[in-house]
């Protein structure tokens, strides 16, 4: 093994314990950076989300209450005649709000947090807390759900581990991580993770396969609850993952700066992947869901928010509020309209 290198901070000397002297896979070693219980990316105290000093990155969830607002508006319409007031809304994956006094113990607002809702209840659980039913730990319980629910996710599957491949020689071969001297480098592993993966590929293609995230799917699919499941998120279709994405989808954030360069300051940058619509929508299929469907941003609220747009609109007379900048950003394809899509279904 290597030596410990004088100014090894304490992320890698975990990393460089749990390599043992070898390598880690990919997913390992995001799994690491991420969600260590203590030095990990999105176990650390400090906001990540907004436009602010500091920050990584700007979701939906930036806009405010008028997010919210939206999310129950159309989650509403979508549960088709069933009574909003008979289910608990549910929202996996929920930024902290850490308490200066407890920067560890931050509660999750949600994005339901001080917006009017018909739901039964609401309850918010992290991203940190929900990483437990797709990771590697097999004892870890997936969220506990029971009864109508209405299960909702805003950039959750993104921000799962994923194993990454290449098309080398004929054949794929899983890459993880490993040290040269002080130095983490992205090494080619002996042995590969059973994953779905193309038949063939230009030499050099990449393949970024999120299979954590169809785990931690299936974990809350898995569960005995019934009503709506709406995920927002970024992804590409199998097809588009397995021909039309040569460099993989893999990027860093910092700062709101987005990278390649995956193994730079551990612990510290947001990694993230597109997740594959198909491989989730096949999990929803496996466990009873139906009326399953895809589509962007934009097109979901405007389809299913309909007249809560309407009453928004004709309430604000100012093109410039703050809340129809918020819509902007929202609904607009230049911004987040069509970044994102929204996957849903019922059960």
């Amino acid at each position: 093994m290597d030596s410990e290198p004088a100014n090894d901070s304490s992320l890698l000397s975990v990393l460089r314990k749990e390599a043992g002297g070898g390598d880690l896979t990919f997913a390992r070693f995001m799994e690491l950076c991420l969600y260590h219980p203590l030095l990990g990316y999105y176990r650390r105290p400090g906001v990540r989300i907004g436009r602010g000093s500091g920050t990584d990155f700007f979701t939906a969830a930036s806009a405010g209450s008028v997010f919210g607002e939206l999310v129950a508006a159309a989650c509403v319409s979508l549960l088709a005649g069933r009574d909003p007031g008979e289910h608990e809304f549910v929202e996996i994956g929920a930024e902290p709000v850490h308490a200066a006094s407890e920067p560890r113990c931050g509660t999750c607002a949600g994005v339901l947090a001080g917006v009017a809702h018909p739901f039964r209840s609401v309850r918010a659980i992290g991203v940190a807390d929900a990483l437990a039913a797709g990771g590697s730990n097999p004892t870890a319980a997936p969220p506990q759900l029971d009864g109508p629910c209405v299960v909702f996710s805003n950039e959750l599957f993104d921000a799962q581990p994923f194993h990454r491949f290449v098309f080398r020689g004929g054949a794929w071969r899983e890459t993880g991580v490993g040290f040269d001297g002080g130095l983490l480098v992205e090494k080619e592993l002996r042995s590969a993770t059973p994953a779905p993966l193309p038949s063939s590929a230009p030499e050099g293609y990449r393949f970024d396969a999120p299979l954590y995230s169809v785990r931690l799917l299936e974990a809350i699919a898995s569960r005995s609850w019934t009503g709506l499941f709406v995920a927002i998120d970024y992804g590409k279709t199998w097809a588009e993952l397995s021909r039309a994405a040569p460099e993989g989808t893999a990027r860093a954030n910092h700062r709101h700066i987005q990278s390649n360069d995956l193994l730079a300051q551990p612990g510290e940058q947001d990694l993230t992947c597109h997740i594959c619509w198909d491989w989730l929508s096949g999990a929803l299929a496996r466990h009873g869901f139906k009326s399953t469907q895809l589509e962007f941003q934009e097109s979901f609220f405007l389809h299913h928010a309909t007249a809560w747009l309407e009453t928004a609109v004709a309430a604000d007379p100012s093109p410039l509020s703050p809340r129809k900048r918020s819509l902007m950003q929202l609904l607009h394809p230049s911004h987040l309209g069509q970044k994102f899509q929204v996957l849903h279904a019922l059960r």
